[in-house]
């Protein structure tokens, strides 16, 4: 995996910080933190889609976060564990990689002259 695509990883990651701070920040100190994520998770996203298609990018920034999210909400939350759930979250998941597979991360090279 290339440092773009890492980014783009990590920037999910960070989505699901931010997207569960939102949920359940009641101080200022939880804010803050939703807002640094908020921050980081778009500004990776950002930089990541000035090297790889921005079609791509979002769809798999927005797959890996809601995966990660309804994760989350299970794992830690008590969100009842669905089958159904987890199979369409699989389909997701799977759509995801395959835009990834089919995406060539050289396509906007001449882009930048």
């Amino acid at each position: 995996m290339n440092a773009n695509w890492m980014k783009v990883f990590i920037a999910a990651i960070f989505e699901v910080a931010w997207v569960i701070g939102l949920k359940h920040a009641d101080g200022i100190v939880e804010w803050a933190g939703t807002i640094v994520a908020i921050a980081i998770s778009f500004y990776l996203m950002i930089v990541a889609s000035r090297k790889l298609p921005v079609g791509t990018v979002y769809a798999v920034f927005v797959g890996l976060g809601t995966a990660g999210t309804v994760f989350a909400d299970i794992v830690f939350f008590g969100e009842p564990f669905k089958a159904a759930k987890i199979v369409l979250i699989a389909v997701l998941l799977a759509g995801v990689v395959g835009l990834k597979l089919v995406t060539s991360d050289s396509g906007r090279e001449g882009a930048e002259s």
